[in-house]
């Protein structure tokens, strides 16, 4: 070997090995919700798996109510009421909990997670996921505020605006209705006027977490959009559109316009991407591009990670939103970390 012992290139190289930081585990999640990142990576590194470590996070969240989009208290519906959806995914089984629509509970992702644990089904909704989560012990409490009853007196007092209502009347632009349809609507592509994004009106708080070994575990929750219809679900408890895991590939959570982007289980395809030998960032970006094919405007991102360590995340552009924060936790740090990606 030229220009030195090859000894020191042996010693050389296990130095680099034992200085070098190990990528697992690692916590991503959407926004820059840094008391959630630390929550899960505390789980973590007190022996706990990816799934307890997603539900630890997603919990710190609903505690806090992040932005006032997550958790009770916030983003009420055009009747004045707060209620929560979630999902958890178990990314080594394939199986998954979820709720939507939960009233009166303020720990959904608790509830996802119990429906996943203690049911045989998928995905409980409404008035009945309320009662099955009491019969499991969760505590019934008033989801309402002073906050959230503050925003829905100021919502009526601007005439019901803005509001997600179409082709009725009295024309939802000026009306709070009761609202009828419109006989006749034309079919097809319906064009709105693109308003600056309300980041505090469809957020979602999306996490993957993995473990040393590269297991995955993935959730979200949220309290939807601020004055939407009541009953409507928006992306987040959906497999596949608000957050997908597969240990053998990676993982994947979303966050933005629901009712957009749940039309084309981002989450899912950006695993898929992924699968397919797509890097993590690489993987959102597709995900993203997919999406503005149909739709070229619209508000956005997605974090993606793998089984080996590596995360990224990418965003499209909306008026208002040129930027995606999102928190990192991973080994040789002593807190998270915010990353910024620019929007596609």
């Amino acid at each position: 070997m030229e220009g030195g012992s090859p000894v020191l290139y042996v010693l050389a190289a296990q130095l680099c090995a034992v200085y070098s930081e190990p990528a697992l585990p690692l916590v991503v999640n959407t926004w820059p919700f840094h008391s959630a990142t630390q929550a899960a990576w505390k789980a973590l590194a007190a022996g706990g798996s990816p799934l307890d470590a997603v539900e630890k996070g997603c919990a710190q969240c609903e505690v806090d109510q992040c932005d006032g989009t997550v958790g009770y208290g916030g983003s009420p519906d055009e009747s004045g009421e707060t209620t929560l959806d979630a999902m958890i995914m178990n990314g080594n089984t394939m199986e998954v909990g979820a709720v939507a629509n939960l009233r009166r509970i303020k720990n959904a992702i608790g509830v996802a997670r119990a429906v996943m644990e203690h049911t045989k089904h998928t995905f409980l909704v409404g008035e009945s996921a309320s009662l099955f989560a009491e019969s499991m012990g969760f505590v019934c409490e008033d989801l309402t505020t002073n906050r959230s009853l503050s925003i829905y007196s100021k919502w009526l007092d601007q005439q019901c605006q803005p509001n997600f209502r179409r082709n009725v009347i009295p024309d939802p632009a000026k009306s709070c209705g009761p609202y009828k349809p419109v006989r006749g609507s034309p079919e097809g592509k319906t064009s709105f006027p693109q308003k600056d994004v309300d980041l505090h009106s469809h957020d979602t708080i999306g996490m993957i977490a993995v473990d040393r070994n590269g297991n995955i575990a993935t959730g979200t929750s949220t309290n939807g959009a601020s004055h939407k219809v009541p009953g409507r679900v928006g992306d987040s408890p959906m497999i596949g559109a608000g957050s997908y895991a597969d240990s053998s590939v990676g993982g994947a959570a979303a966050t933005g316009d629901g009712d957009t982007m749940m039309r084309f289980l981002p989450s899912y395809q950006a695993v898929e991407n992924m699968r397919m030998g797509a890097d993590p960032t690489t993987a959102c970006q597709k995900a993203i591009t997919r999406i503005q094919k149909h739709i070229p405007v619209f508000f956005g991102a997605i974090i993606c990670a793998n089984n080996t360590g590596s995360y990224g995340a990418a965003c499209s552009k909306a008026p208002g939103f040129t930027q995606f924060h999102y928190s990192v936790y991973k080994p040789g740090r002593s807190q998270p970390l915010e990353e910024i990606v620019d929007c596609l």
